[in-house]
């Protein structure tokens, strides 16, 4: 069974229609019912929540999401933006213990939330509206619902994306960052705040800065926003289909969510690297030797500080490339890499690198992505429930 629904993965006539069946299966199919025993039909899209509830609830769950896991973030942040070398930050529990020593909460494992609380929110809100709306779309046109949800994940992020990039920016600097003159780590950036930082970049790099690493973003978050939802309706229907009805229970909810995001996450980590150091580099000053004796930063580092606390706003010097010392933890003969092309970039790491270097981070993003779309999706469920029993929209047919 499992090798033919693979077969008809993308074929719109082998799919049941969800509206017409309920978790027993339709009067029709009685007679074969033996043959479609382990096959329970159950209704995925009959009960389609109004957009404004979906728009609600995605926005409050992957608010929560992304808040609860925002120091892990943190930390992979760090260990794939490392510009020390022999590197900082090596293992997760020793990078958390670190900035928390060094740093504190607020300043140093909370570094950048303020962007990340703004730009989660409103993207989430934008995300599920969006992904909401083409998938009912693409599927009352015909389209199988596998392959509907991968694309509606697609668009989704696109939408998206425009509100979340620029605090990605502000969130990923501010995070390389941590506290204000932090002498304990010299990423090369040196912000007061979240608007101190937007100010910065616009007025030293130009506005378009705040978007840049937008098509690196885009590499990423839209593969990833793909897989995940694929991965997650599909398992969704398993489970619905295993249990026999659409509820499944929180284990259920909780393992179907953290296994989706946890998969997508893991696959797409060599564009979440790329994307990272893309948006952490410099781009005003010359490249960075690949000698690591031949980029001492602390001079460099001090003046920059001191003209900040003197109100001047010079642009950052100090280029952040994909396989320079200035960017992350790697191999002493990697060479530089001054480029923001995505391919190029996997490409150089793959040949400086190894293939360790696409994955740096896969354990501190694993365990993020599974927590956080675990939360995400589990708490939208669970808003779209607690909505069900009090409507915010009543129209006749249940949509706005």
């Amino acid at each position: 069974m499992l090798f033919a629904r693979v077969a008809t993965f993308f074929t719109p006539g082998s799919q049941t229609n969800p509206v017409d069946h309920g978790p027993q299966g339709d009067a029709s199919r009685t007679a074969t019912s033996a043959a479609v025993a382990d096959d329970i039909d159950v209704d995925d899209e009959a009960a389609r929540p109004p957009y404004l509830h979906a728009m609600l609830a995605g926005g409050i769950g992957g608010t929560t999401g992304d808040m609860l896991m925002h120091s892990l973030d943190t930390v992979k942040t760090r260990q794939q933006g490392d510009p020390h070398m022999p590197p900082r930050y090596t293992s997760m529990g020793s990078t958390y213990y670190t900035i928390w020593r060094h740093e504190g909460i607020a300043r140093g494992l909370y570094g950048g939330v303020q962007p990340a609380f703004l730009g989660s929110f409103s993207g989430t809100v934008a995300f599920f509206g969006t992904y909401e709306w083409s998938k009912r779309w693409l599927i009352d046109h015909g389209v199988a619902p596998s392959l509907s949800y991968f694309s509606a994940g697609l668009f989704a992020d696109l939408a998206a994306a425009p509100v979340y990039v620029p605090s990605e920016v502000l969130k990923t600097r501010l995070q390389l960052q941590g506290r204000y003159n932090n002498p304990h780590f010299d990423s090369g950036y040196n912000y007061r705040s979240t608007v101190h930082a937007a100010r910065t970049i616009a007025k030293s790099e130009g506005f378009g800065a705040l978007f840049h690493g937008y098509k690196a973003t885009l590499w990423r978050d839209l593969p990833f926003s793909a897989l995940q939802f694929a991965f997650y309706e599909e398992e969704r229907g398993l489970a619905k289909r295993y249990i026999g009805s659409n509820d499944i229970g929180l284990p259920l909810e909780i393992l179907t969510a953290a296994s989706a995001g946890g998969m997508a996450g893991v696959l797409t980590t060599p564009l979440d690297v790329v994307k990272t150091r893309i948006q952490t580099q410099h781009h005003d000053g010359p490249s960075v030797s690949a000698n690591p004796a031949a980029a001492p930063l602390s001079h460099s580092s001090s003046k920059r500080s001191t003209s900040v606390n003197t109100g001047k706003l010079p642009p950052q010097l100090r280029p952040i490339s994909t396989s320079s010392p200035s960017t992350a933890v790697r191999p002493r003969n990697a060479v530089t890499l001054d480029t923001s092309s995505v391919i190029t970039g996997l490409k150089i790491i793959y040949k400086s690198e190894g293939i360790g270097g696409w994955f740096r981070g896969v354990g501190p993003r694993l365990v993020w992505t599974s927590v956080q779309s675990g939360t995400m999706l589990v708490l939208y469920q669970t808003l779209l429930r607690w909505f069900e029993q009090h409507p915010l929209v009543k129209t006749e047919d249940g949509t706005v």
